[in-house]
Parts: structure tokens; C-alpha cells; sequence
């Protein structure tokens, strides 16, 4: 969970030329799938396409990752380039410490598959993830799916090229760290 605050803000009205006053507000913030299935709800399209997304889309899914009750929807349009910045950093964040090697023989960017919501809870209702997982932080929540698919599957069996290099790089690294030749 994220806590910032909105500082309070004075701004001039040109139009009704009136001072407007905002007052300071505290946000808890959770990038959840929830928070996801709020937002996709509402603008019909996915929210982890690599697409980038306009102002008002982003503020609206700070709106959606909101835990906090009774806020002026008005304190969103003076999140200052700060706060946003600090948002960002919160939802690319890993929240893990678990982390995967790359396989070398897999071909990358090959699943084209439009992730959503819904695509999400499948593949908990698949693993047999409880539900109140959906309340975490999203980049976790994908780790422990991964995680899952990676316990479940068969073991990988190496080919003779394979075992033959992994012995030649153990072989090397045998022979540096005692400092021979062989």
C-alpha cells in the first residue's frame, strides 16, 4: 500500500475570478487487480497493454487504486509531478524478492495474448489461488501465478548440448576459482 498526500492549494478562478482553496488530503493507494478491474470496467479496454495512457485515464486509475473513503475528486487534478512520479515507482515496483532466470531457448515476445482482468482471475481460479489475492499488489500476484505454472510443470530435460555446456562453464569457473588450468 501506497500513502501520499496532496498538498492543500490555492488556485485563482478566471472565469468566476475567484480564489479556489484545496485542502490537504491523504490517499491510501493499492495497484491491486481490483484496482485494474475498476478501470477496465469503465474505459472498455485493457489496462496492461503497452499502450500509453492519457491524463485522464492515468488519474482515473489513480482513482480506482483509492482505499481511502470520502475524497473530493476534485484533490486528483492537484497531484503534483512529485506524487505522480512516486505512484509510478509504486506500480512498477516488484514487491518480491522472487525472481526467474531467463530461459535461452525460449523465444521471446511470442505470446500475443491481450492480458485483462478477467485473464488474470482465470488463471487464479486455474491455480486455485484464493480470491483475497486479488487485493495485492499486482506485480506480486503475477509472481506467485508464475510461480505456480513453474512448480506445476514437468521438469525441463536438458539436451546433450545443453549438459555439455553447462559442465564446460562449471568446468571454467572449478578452474578460476582454484586457479588452474585443467
Amino acid at each position: 500500500m501506497l500513502q501520499i498526500t496532496i498538498p492543500k492549494t490555492e488556485q485563482f478562478n478566471e472565469k468566476t475570478e475567484e480564489f479556489i482553496y484545496s485542502k490537504e488530503q491523504s490517499l491510501q493507494l493499492e495497484h491491486s487487480l481490483v484496482s485494474i478491474s475498476k478501470w477496465e470496467a469503465k474505459w472498455h479496454k485493457p489496462f496492461l497493454d503497452s499502450k500509453t495512457k492519457s491524463n485522464e485515464e492515468t488519474i482515473d486509475y489513480i482513482r480506482c487504486m483509492t482505499l481511502t473513503q470520502n475524497v473530493d475528486q476534485d484533490s486528483y487534478n492537484h497531484l503534483d509531478s512529485k506524487s505522480i512520479k512516486q505512484i509510478t515507482e509504486y506500480i512498477n515496483d516488484s514487491m518480491t524478492a522472487t525472481w526467474f532466470s531467463e530461459d535461452k531457448n525460449a523465444k521471446k515476445g511470442t505470446n500475443r495474448e491481450v492480458v485483462t482482468s478477467e485473464l488474470i482471475y482465470y488463471w487464479m481460479i486455474e491455480l486455485n489461488i484464493p480470491v483475497e489475492f486479488q487485493k495485492w499488489h499486482l506485480n506480486r500476484l503475477i509472481t506467485l501465478i508464475k510461480v505456480c505454472n513453474v512448480k506445476k510443470s514437468p521438469p525441463k530435460k536438458m539436451s546433450k548440448r545443453e549438459i555439455a555446456n553447462r559442465n564446460r562453464a562449471l568446468n571454467e569457473s572449478r578452474k578460476k576459482a582454484e586457479n588452474t588450468r585443467g
